[in-house]
C-alpha cells in the first residue's frame, strides 16, 4: 500500500538548540529538510539508527508488568521504525523519531519505556485518527545507559521496537535557567506549520506540524544550582491537541519528557484553521492555547 506522506520520513537528522529558540524570541526554527544540513554542534545528534538494536535487558523483565497488562507482545520492526542517536549528544534531550511503516494496521496508542530511567514510562500517547499512518518525534532523558522502547498498540495486538542509548545523567542534569527564569512564561506555546513539499502532498491533505510548550518539566532529581538543594518536581502530565474538535493526540507523561516539551507529527488536515492545546502539570497549573495553522 502506497504512503499518503509524500511530505517524507519526519528527519533522520535531528537538530536540538533551534527547537528551543522560537521559544525565546530568536530565530525561527529551520525547516525540514534544510534544518538537517544546518552546520552547528547540535548536529552532531545524527541518529544513528542502524548500529543501536536494544540489548538483553533483565530489567525489562522487572517492569514489564507495571507497563503492560499482558507482557508478551510481538516483533514491532516490520510495523513501524523507531529512530534515536546511539550516544546522545545531550542525555537530557534525546530525540525520538517514530516512523510507521506497515500501513495496513492502525496504531492508536504508543507507549515510551527508558527501562533505567527512574521512572521508566516516559509517556503514555492515544492517537486519533488523523494520526494515521503514525509519524510522532518527541525529546527525553536518559538518565544512563539504557534500551529505549517503544510499544505500540493496533487492534491485532502490541508491537515493540527500540534501541540502546548510550547517554547518563538525563534525569539529573541541570536546568539551562534559573526557576524563576524557567518559571516566566511557563505554558507559552509556539506552532510550527510545514508547507507540504510536493503537490500529492496537497492533494491528500497530508501535513506535518511542531508544538513546542514553554515548561522546565522539573523532574525532580535536579539541584538548584546556587542553594544546592533538590529542585521539587513539576512536570507537564497531561497533554491534549486538537484539530477544531477532533483529537489529533493526547499524552500523559512523566519526568522523562525534556524541559521544554516539543512534538513534531504528521496529520490529516480537516480544514480547520486552528489546533488546541490542553496542558496541565503536575501542580495543576492548566494552559490552554488556541494555535492558528497560518502561523508557522
Amino acid at each position: 500500500m502506497k504512503s499518503p506522506r509524500p511530505v517524507g520520513r519526519i528527519h533522520t537528522a535531528l537538530t536540538i538548540a533551534p527547537l528551543l529558540l522560537p521559544l525565546v524570541g530568536a530565530t525561527a526554527l529551520v525547516p525540514h529538510p534544510a534544518r538537517a544540513q544546518t552546520q552547528t554542534q547540535a548536529q552532531t545528534q545524527t541518529l544513528e539508527v542502524t548500529s543501536s538494536p536494544m540489548v538483553d535487558s533483565p530489567t525489562w523483565g522487572e517492569i514489564a508488568g507495571d507497563i503492560l497488562e499482558d507482557p508478551s507482545v510481538k516483533d514491532g520492526t516490520a510495523l513501524f521504525t523507531i529512530d534515536a542517536p546511539y550516544r546522545a549528544e545531550d542525555a537530557a534531550t534525546v530525540p525520538v523519531v517514530i516512523h510507521q511503516m506497515d500501513l495496513s494496521q492502525t496504531i492508536t496508542d504508543l507507549k515510551l519505556v527508558i527501562d533505567e530511567n527512574p521512572s521508566p514510562l516516559a509517556a503514555s500517547f492515544h492517537f486519533g485518527s488523523a494520526m494515521h499512518p503514525l509519524e510522532l518525534e518527541t525529546r527525553v532523558r536518559v538518565n544512563q545507559y539504557s534500551n529505549l522502547r517503544a510499544l505500540a498498540e493496533t487492534p491485532d495486538g502490541i508491537f515493540m521496537h527500540g534501541r540502546y542509548i548510550k547517554a547518563s545523567g538525563g534525569c539529573s542534569a541541570p536546568a539551562t535557567k534559573d526557576s524563576a527564569a524557567a518559571l516566566k512564561g511557563i505554558g507559552k506555546m509556539r506552532l510550527r506549520v510545514f508547507e507540504p513539499t510536493s503537490e500529492e502532498a496537497r492533494s491528500t491533505g497530508w501535513r506535518e506540524a511542531q508544538i513546542m510548550i514553554r515548561h522546565p518539566n522539573y523532574s525532580g532529581l535536579q539541584m538548584n544550582q546556587l542553594t544546592q538543594l533538590y529542585i521539587p518536581a513539576l512536570f507537564i502530565h497531561e497533554l491534549t491537541v486538537r484539530q477544531g474538535d477532533d483529537l489529533l493526540f493526547s499524552m500523559e507523561g512523566g519526568i522523562s519528557i525534556s524541559e521544554n516539551p516539543v512534538f513534531r507529527f504528521g496529520y490529516k488536515d480537516n480544514g480547520s484553521p486552528t489546533l488546541r492545546v490542553h496542558a496541565v502539570d503536575t501542580e495543576g497549573n492548566v494552559f490552554d492555547e488556541v494555535l492558528s495553522k497560518g502561523q508557522g
